[in-house]
This record gives structure tokens, C-alpha cells and sequence, in this order.
């Protein structure tokens, strides 16, 4: 296989995935600097037979055949133990099949390898996302002392949403013009999101008043809760799920909102015994069904029952 086929090939795969990350230019770029070391430089330095079964992989990757790409990356990790292009192929389809742990471990492989580079830390937080954790719990296994490193952190937790995270990796950095920048817009984003966080509440505590049937009511709590799940206001999320589900304990959306407020504060054994009283009450609702799903199996991955994860999530149908 020649190596300027491999590179198209490599090139087309990773333009796909930066369109999946949507607006998130930062990481996208840095993932197409990552292809561009993975063909133009990485492959030419190895053999015919290394190229085929990493271009062999990619090619499964890409059409989904994930076991299948798995044995060839594993196959050129045999031949380059201490490669870190090998070490992130295998963490990314290990993510994409849900492997989580195993994905976790070859993402650490590779930042170690290679500390500042983004796309590698994105993949890693991912994986630890997933499973309910964040980076700031393993900090022993990888080089959370470099500095590029937690830079690199705080932008993927700001491009995420995640203010107060990327808030509270940056302030303990040391000023440059480039993290003064994205303090800056972080501290901003808070603002808003406090903002929308008071009008969300303003707004939907109005319509709960003014609403003059039951069925208007449990709509306007639904209206808000969605509202703050938006914006990730697990605290108020908890609160007002609790607070509907007293009212109205048949409507199975509040006991999905109040497990998935849980799930957030790490009580999974108290967020599957709601969500599972969620499924008694679900009725035609795929999307609803989705959501449910995906919560209990966070719940099982945080209580470290990996099978039991995957069965959930399983369940879950694509395209609602």
C-alpha cells in the first residue's frame, strides 16, 4: 500500500470525525495536525506490513467493524509498543465500542507519550466522562504537571460547556496572554449562564403560577427542568425533579431528570432506583427511553459494572 493512499485515506477519516465535533475548531485543528503526522510522517518511518495493518484498521474504524480494527492496531501495537499514534487509534475505537476502560488505558498510553497534545487529552476525557470520572481523579497516571497540559484541559472543558471545571483547571495556572484569553471568556460564559440560570427560573416559576390546569403544570416543571439540564444546573435540577415528582409521580421524564441529577453527584445506587421506577411509567416515548438508558448505564459504569453498563446502552436506539 503506498504511502500517499494511506494519507488520503487517513485524511478523509479524520475530516469525518472533525465534523462530528461539531463548532469545536480548537480540537478539530488539532486533530488534523494529528492525521497529518499519522500519514505524511508517521507511516513512511515503518514497514509494508506495519502500513497495511494500521491502513487496515482505519479502514475497519471507519465502516464500523470495530473488533476487527481493533486486532489490526493491535497487531502494529505488537510491532511499536511505545507508539503513541498506535496507542490513540486503539483508545478512539475502544471508545467507539464502548470499551471504556480499555479506551481510558490507551488514551493515558498516549498522552503520556506525547503531554500536549490536545486531541489525545480529548479522547482521555471522553473515556473518563463516560464512565463518570474526570482527569482531576487520576492525576498519578498521567503528566498532570505540565502546564500545556492542563491548558489544553481547561479549553476542552470550556468548549464542552463545562465552565466551572475549566474555571477552577485555569486559575491555578500561571498567566500568559494565551490563558489570560480563555479565563477571560470562561469567567464571561459564567456570567451568562448564571443569567440564563435566573431567567430560566423567573420565567418557568411564572407559568407555574399562572397555569390554571394540572396538565399545564407538570408541562411548565418539564419546561424548566429542561431548561436547566441545558445548561448543566444539576443542584436545581435535583431540587425542582424532586419537587414534580411529588405532584405528579407518574410522569417518568421527572424521575429521569432527578436520576440524572444524581448520576452527577456520584449517587448511582440512588439514581438507578429511580430511573428504574422511570420504566414503569414510560410509555411510546423512544427518545425519552434513550435518555433513561444512557443514565443507567453512567449509573453502572460508576458503580464499576461494566456488563451490566453495556446492556443499557445497548438498548439504546439510534436516530431518536
Amino acid at each position: 500500500m503506498k504511502i500517499r493512499n494511506i494519507f488520503k485515506v487517513v485524511s478523509h477519516l479524520g475530516c469525518f470525525f472533525i465534523l462530528l465535533l461539531g463548532n469545536n475548531t480548537a480540537i478539530a485543528q488539532e486533530d488534523k495536525i494529528d492525521i497529518e503526522e499519522s500519514a505524511a510522517v508517521f507511516l513512511e518511518d515503518y514497514s509494508d506490513d506495519f502500513q497495511e495493518q494500521f491502513f487496515e484498521g482505519l479502514k475497519q474504524k471507519g465502516i464500523e467493524n470495530y473488533d476487527k480494527a481493533i486486532n489490526h492496531f493491535l497487531k502494529c501495537k505488537a510491532k511499536e509498543p511505545n507508539n503513541a499514534v498506535v496507542s490513540h487509534e486503539l483508545a478512539k475505537v475502544y471508545l467507539l465500542d464502548k470499551q471504556y476502560i480499555n479506551a481510558q488505558n490507551y488514551a493515558i498510553e498516549a498522552l503520556n507519550n506525547k503531554p500536549e497534545n490536545m486531541w489525545y487529552l480529548y479522547t482521555l476525557v471522553k473515556a473518563l466522562q463516560l464512565q463518570g470520572n474526570t482527569v482531576s481523579n487520576i492525576t498519578k497516571e498521567v503528566p498532570y504537571s505540565n502546564l500545556k497540559l492542563r491548558e489544553n484541559l481547561s479549553h476542552i472543558y470550556y468548549n464542552q460547556e463545562k465552565y466551572k471545571e475549566a474555571l477552577a483547571v485555569i486559575e491555578k495556572l500561571k498567566r500568559t496572554d494565551k490563558t489570560q484569553v480563555l479565563y477571560s471568556k470562561i469567567k464571561d460564559a459564567l456570567k451568562k449562564q448564571e443569567s440564563q440560570i435566573s431567567s430560566v427560573s423567573y420565567s418557568t416559576s411564572t407559568i407555574t403560577k399562572t397555569s390554571n390546569t394540572r396538565d399545564n403544570a407538570a408541562q411548565s416543571y418539564k419546561t424548566r427542568l429542561q431548561g436547566l439540564i441545558r445548561i448543566e444546573a444539576y443542584a436545581l435540577v435535583k431540587q425542582i425533579s424532586k419537587e414534580a415528582l411529588e405532584q405528579y409521580p407518574l410522569q417518568p421524564y421527572f424521575y429521569y431528570a432527578q436520576g440524572l441529577a444524581l448520576n452527577q453527584n456520584k449517587k448511582y445506587r440512588e439514581a438507578l432506583t429511580i430511573l428504574e421506577a422511570s420504566i414503569d411509567y414510560l410509555i411510546d416515548d423512544i427518545s425519552l427511553a434513550n435518555k433513561i438508558y444512557k443514565e443507567m448505564a453512567n449509573a453502572y459504569t460508576g458503580l464499576h459494572q461494566t456488563s451490566r453498563a453495556n446492556m443499557y446502552l445497548r438498548k439504546i436506539k439510534p436516530g431518536f
